[in-house]
C-alpha cells in the first residue's frame, strides 16, 4: 500500500464552488485524465467527482515521497503550478494505508454529507470502469477499488447503515413531497442522472406527475416510460415550460441549464400561483443562485441540502460503528493479501537458492565421502536434501511475510539488507521480473 494516494476535496472543505473549479466536465475525462496522469508523473489514476466531493487516487512507482504529488497533481488539473502553500489548502491528502482506509470509508458512505448514502458506491464503481477503460487502473488501484466496492456492500448488508433515507437525493424527495403536498400539480426532473432517477421513481407511489426534460429527448423518453411520465426536449422546455410546481435538477452541463428568462416563464406557469421550488444537485449549480433570486423564484442548492444532511450526521455516525469494525476488518485482509502478492516471486527465489545450495551441497559429497552410493541412494539422498531446504526456507518465508504484514516494503528491504549481498539482489531481481515492488531502493520508502 505504500505507494498509493489520495487527494481530494470533500464537501466540507470549501463548499461547491471549490468542488466546481475541480470537477471535469464527464464528456472531457477521457482526454483528460490521461493527461493529467502522465503530466503529475504517476503510473495509475482514478478520478471520482460527485457531487459532495472530487478525489484523485493515485498509485506511484516509489521514485518520490507521496507528499510531492499534491502539488504535481494540482498543476495537472489546474494547468498552473500552484503558488507556495497552495495546492496544501486546496486538497486533503492520504497516503498509503491511510488512503486505502479513506477510499473504505469512502465507498460505504460512512464519508458522505448523509451518512451512509448508498449512491457513492455506484459512482465509485463508474470511476474505476473509466479508468480501466482508459488504461488508468492498474493492479494496484484496481484491487483497491473492487476491495472497497466488495467492503461497502458487506458494509451495507450487514449493518443498519442503509436503514431510512440515507442519500442527498432522500432529502430532496422529502422537500419536493412537502410541496406538492402543499399546491399538487407536477414536477419536473432535469437532466436523466442518478440523482433524478432516485427521485423519480421514489415519487412513483406519489399520484403528482413528472415531466421528464433531457438535452437528448429520448434518453428523457426512456426514463418517463419507466416512471409514468411525460418526457420533453431542454430546447423546447426552455422555449415553452410545462406547468410545474417543482424542479430538481442534477445534469452534468459545465454551465447553468435556465437561466433567469426561463426561470420566470415557468414561474408564470405554476397552476398554483406560488413560484416553482428549484431544487439544484448539481455541481457546477444548473441555475445560478443570482438568476433564481432575480426571479424570484426559491432555490435549494448543494449547499443547503449538504447542510441539512449534515445536522444529523454526528447522531448516525455513532449507530454505525459496526461499520467501522468492518472496514478495519477488511484493511487487515487487505494488507495481507498485498504482502502476499508482494512476496509471492521473492519467496519463490528464496526457495529455489535454499534448494540449489542444498543440491550443491550434495553434489559434493557424491564427489567425496559418498562417492560409494548407488544411483537408488543417490535419489534418496537428493529427495531428503530437497526436504530439508524447503523446511528451512519455510523459516524465513514466515519471518518475511511477518515483515510485509506489518511493515510493508521498507520492512523487506530492511530484512533484504541483513542477508549475503549476492542472495539479497537475486531476491530483488525476482521480485522486480515479476512486477513486484521496488525493494532495493532508498525511493521505496515513499
Amino acid at each position: 500500500m505504500d505507494r498509493i494516494g489520495v487527494i481530494g476535496i470533500p464537501w466540507r472543505k470549501g463548499g461547491p464552488e471549490a468542488l466546481a473549479r475541480f470537477t471535469i466536465p464527464v464528456e472531457e475525462r477521457p482526454r483528460r485524465l490521461p493527461e493529467i496522469a502522465r503530466e503529475a508523473g504517476v503510473h495509475e489514476l482514478v478520478y471520482l467527482a460527485t457531487c459532495n466531493r472530487v478525489e484523485i487516487a493515485f498509485a506511484t512507482d516509489g521514485r518520490a515521497p507521496l507528499a510531492t504529488f499534491r502539488p504535481r497533481l494540482f498543476a495537472a488539473l489546474e494547468g498552473r503550478v500552484p503558488y507556495p502553500g497552495e495546492a496544501e489548502r486546496a486538497f486533503n491528502a492520504w497516503a498509503g494505508e491511510g488512503a486505502v482506509e479513506h477510499l473504505f470509508v469512502v465507498a460505504a458512505g460512512l464519508d458522505s454529507a448523509r451518512a451512509g448514502e448508498t449512491e457513492i458506491a455506484g459512482q465509485v464503481r463508474g470511476a474505476l470502469d473509466l479508468a480501466r477503460t482508459l488504461g488508468l487502473a492498474g493492479p494496484r488501484l484496481a484491487l483497491v477499488f473492487e476491495e472497497a466496492l466488495r467492503v461497502a456492500a458487506l458494509v451495507h448488508r450487514r449493518t443498519a447503515v442503509s436503514e431510512g433515507h440515507v442519500s442527498l437525493a432522500g432529502i430532496a424527495i422529502d422537500h419536493l413531497k412537502e410541496r406538492l403536498d402543499r399546491t399538487g400539480g407536477a414536477y419536473a426532473l432535469v437532466g436523466v442522472s442518478p440523482m433524478t432517477i432516485k427521485c423519480g421513481k421514489a415519487m412513483t407511489e406519489t399520484p403528482w406527475p413528472a415531466v421528464v426534460v433531457n438535452r437528448t429527448l429520448s434518453r428523457a423518453e426512456e426514463f418517463a416510460r419507466e416512471i409514468g411520465g411525460s418526457a420533453v426536449a431542454l430546447d423546447a422546455f426552455r422555449r415553452r415550460p410545462a406547468a410545474v410546481e417543482a424542479l430538481v435538477l442534477a445534469t452534468a452541463s459545465s454551465e447553468p441549464v435556465l437561466r433567469r428568462a426561463e426561470l420566470e416563464r415557468i414561474a408564470a406557469r405554476t397552476p398554483s400561483g406560488e413560484p416553482p421550488l428549484v431544487i439544484d444537485l448539481a455541481v457546477p449549480p444548473d441555475v445560478d443562485p443570482a438568476d433564481a433570486r432575480a426571479a424570484g423564484v426559491p432555490r435549494m442548492g448543494m449547499e443547503e441540502v449538504i447542510a441539512e444532511a449534515e445536522a444529523n450526521r454526528s447522531e448516525r455516525l455513532l449507530e454505525l460503528a459496526d461499520a467501522r469494525t468492518l472496514i478495519d476488518e477488511a484493511l487487515v485482509e487487505l494488507r495481507r493479501t498485498m504482502a502476499d502478492r508482494m512476496l509471492g516471486p521473492l519467496l519463490g527465489a528464496l526457495q529455489r537458492r535454499y534448494r540449489q545450495t542444498a543440491a550443491e551441497a550434495v553434489d559434493r559429497l557424491f564427489k567425496k565421502e559418498l562417492g560409494h552410493l548407488s544411483d537408488q541412494d543417490r535419489e534418496a539422498v537428493l529427495a531428503w536434501a530437497a526436504l530439508l531446504a524447503r523446511r528451512f526456507a519455510h523459516i524465513p518465508s514466515l519471518g518475511l511475510k511477518g515483515l510485509a504484514y506489518e511493515g510493508g516494503v521498507p520492512a523487506v528491504e530492511a530484512f533484504l539488507a541483513g542477508l549475503d549481498e549476492g542472495l539479497a539482489e537475486e531476491l530483488r531481481e525476482a521480485a522486480r521480473a515479476a512486477g513486484g515492488p521496488r525493494v532495493g531502493s532508498k525511493e521505496t520508502d515513499a
